[in-house]
C-alpha cells in the first residue's frame, strides 16, 4: 500500500508536459481561459492576441476565423448549434465547450446534469481541463452532491494532464487539510507554469518556512520565464481592448 501511494505521488509530482502553442502565433497558449478562444469552425484554441490582431485587420469586413477563415457565427444559437455538430463529431474541446454554455445557461436552458455529462464526456476522450471543471462541481455541489474526494481526484487526474488550475486548486485543498509540503510542491509547478496565484501561495510558504530559499528562487525564475513566453503585445492589446469596452458598457 505504501508503495503504491509512492508511485501516484511519482506521477502526480512529474513535471507534467507544457501548454500546446497558439497554432497562429506560435507562442504558448495564456493559462487564463478569458485569454483564448476555441474556434467551433475547425477546432483550434488560438490566443486572443491573434482573434484581436485579425480583428483589427478585418474592422471593416465580414468577420472570419482568424485560422480557418470560415465566417464566424454572431449569434449565441449559431454559437451553440457549432459546438454541438463538433460534439457530435467528437471533438473534445467542443463538447467541453458546450458544457460551459449548459453550466452558465448561455445560449440554452442551464443545465448542471447535462454540463456534467458533457464534462465526463470529454474527459474521457482526454481533455484534462474537463477533469478540472468536474472536480469544481463536486466541490461546489453544483449538478452532484458535494463530494470533496472525488473534486480531488479529478483535479489530480488534471494536474497530471498538465492543467495548471487544476493543481492549484489541489494545492489549495492540501494546504485547508494541513499538509503544508504537498501544497507547496503543487504551487510550485504551478507557479512555474505562470501561475500568478501559485506564485504569492509560495512567497507566504516561502515567509513561513515552508519552501527554501533555493526552491523560492527556482520558482520566481520558471514562473518570468513561463510569463515571457506566453506576452505579446497584441496579448496585451487585446486585454486593454477588453477592459475598454467592459467599462463602457
Amino acid at each position: 500500500k505504501k508503495r503504491a501511494a509512492e508511485i501516484f505521488d511519482e506521477a502526480l509530482f512529474k513535471q507534467p508536459p507544457p501548454n500546446e502553442d497558439c497554432p497562429i502565433c506560435f507562442l504558448r497558449l495564456p493559462l487564463n481561459r478569458s485569454d483564448k478562444q476555441f474556434k467551433s469552425c475547425c477546432g483550434k484554441i488560438i490566443c486572443i492576441g491573434c482573434a484581436y490582431a485579425d480583428m483589427i485587420a478585418r474592422r471593416s469586413a465580414e468577420r472570419m476565423c482568424p485560422f480557418c477563415r470560415a465566417p464566424l457565427t454572431t449569434s449565441h444559437e449559431g454559437a451553440v448549434e457549432m459546438l454541438r455538430k463538433g460534439t457530435e463529431a467528437g471533438d473534445f474541446n467542443a463538447m467541453r465547450n458546450l458544457g460551459y454554455q449548459f453550466y452558465k445557461g448561455d445560449g440554452v436552458p442551464q443545465d448542471y446534469k447535462k454540463a456534467l455529462e458533457l464534462w465526463h464526456q470529454s474527459a474521457k476522450l482526454g481533455c484534462v481541463e474537463s477533469h478540472c471543471n468536474i472536480g469544481t462541481a463536486y466541490c461546489n455541489g453544483k449538478g452532484v452532491e458535494k463530494d470533496k474526494k472525488k473534486a480531488k481526484c479529478h483535479w489530480e487526474l488534471g494536474a497530471m494532464g498538465g492543467d495548471v488550475i487544476a493543481r492549484y486548486n489541489i494545492g489549495i485543498a492540501e494546504w485547508n487539510a494541513g499538509n503544508m509540503n504537498r501544497a507547496m510542491k503543487h504551487f510550485m509547478i504551478s507557479a512555474g507554469f505562470g501561475h500568478d496565484l501559485s506564485l504569492k501561495d509560495i512567497q507566504n510558504g516561502f515567509s513561513g518556512g515552508h519552501v527554501t530559499k533555493d526552491e523560492f528562487e527556482k520558482t520566481l525564475r520558471a514562473h518570468k520565464e513561463s510569463k515571457d513566453e506566453m506576452q505579446s503585445d497584441h496579448r496585451d492589446a487585446a486585454r486593454e481592448y477588453v477592459q475598454r469596452t467592459q467599462l463602457h458598457q
